[in-house]
């Protein structure tokens, strides 16, 4: 399978997104653009750990060959981190390409720019499947937004995996581990307004998924029961924030898939995660 990494921009070297193409007809199939997670600091977290290990299940596994055949492309992106004080970085000797200093809307601007980009290049319009972990899917939300908005088609649907849809719910949760407080504030600043304003299951209105997601067709919120990190009612609201998007077109659904496992094993094992795209993908060829 061709793969190449592009740059999408030029001010950080970890504005890369990662593409490989499946000899399909574009027209035909989708893409599946992977969004990592990892509390958008964490750089031991990569595109590539999640694009090889599920584009190689997929393509290769007799068991997902009827999703196989859906699929366009696979595309993973990589976008500004920031910092993790287990992965401490000495300002003075990095080069500032490559400091992990990122702020909000520092993330979701990079995959908005990283979207435009393979847009661009490929022009695969509407027929593409947003799927993110963790704060991945946080980000995956986050871009269908109205206060996000951008000059692109949306996805046809996005597959949401262990999501925190909620910041302020997150930290509320989990008042007695300051972790969590440390990882909302590290990337979003200590405004708890500002929180409640990119939290996709809170924003109401023309800034909010209902309005923003023209496109969509299908929302895929996955969990396990299992997860040690990110607790159930996350999925809860969010599931509770698609209903007037549900409402404003016919044909709109919300499923929720059940994972297995703790809260990384979606990804690091893999077949979880494929498990939930090839799902996906039958939902998606179910409305057809």
């Amino acid at each position: 399978m061709p793969t190449e990494t592009h740059h999408y921009g030029q001010d950080h070297a970890l504005q890369t997104v990662t593409v490989t193409t499946l000899d399909t007809q574009v027209d035909k199939g989708y893409w599946l653009i992977f969004i990592h997670g990892g509390a958008w600091r964490d750089p031991t977290q990569t595109s590539i750990n999640y694009l090889n290990p599920t584009a190689s299940i997929l393509t290769n596994s007799p068991t997902y060959s009827s999703a196989a055949r859906r699929i366009t492309a696979f595309a993973s992106i990589e976008y500004r981190l920031s910092p993790h004080p287990s992965h401490p970085q000495d300002p003075q000797s990095t080069d500032p390409k490559e400091c992990r200093t990122a702020k909000h809307p520092d993330h979701i601007n990079d995959v908005q720019a990283a979207l435009a980009f393979l847009q661009k290049k490929y022009g695969f319009g509407e027929r593409y499947v947003l799927i993110g972990h963790s704060c991945g899917a946080t980000l995956a939300f986050q871009s269908v937004m109205g206060a996000f908005g951008a000059g692109f088609p949306g996805p046809v649907a996005v597959l949401g995996t262990a999501g925190v849809y909620d910041l302020k719910l997150l930290r509320d949760t989990h008042r007695e581990i300051s972790a969590y407080r440390e990882i909302v504030e590290g990337a979003f600043g200590t405004d708890e307004a500002g929180w409640d304003a990119v939290s996709p299951a809170v924003v109401e209105g023309v800034n909010g998924v209902a309005d923003g997601w023209k496109s969509g067709r299908l929302a895929v919120l996955a969990y396990s029961a299992n997860d040690s990190l990110v607790d159930p009612e996350q999925r809860e609201v969010m599931k509770a924030s698609l209903g007037p998007w549900v409402k404003s077109r016919p044909g709109r659904r919300v499923e929720m898939f059940s994972l297995q496992g703790d809260h990384d094993d979606c990804w690091e094992k893999s077949e979880e995660l494929v498990k939930a795209i090839a799902f996906t993908l039958q939902e998606l060829q179910t409305d057809a």
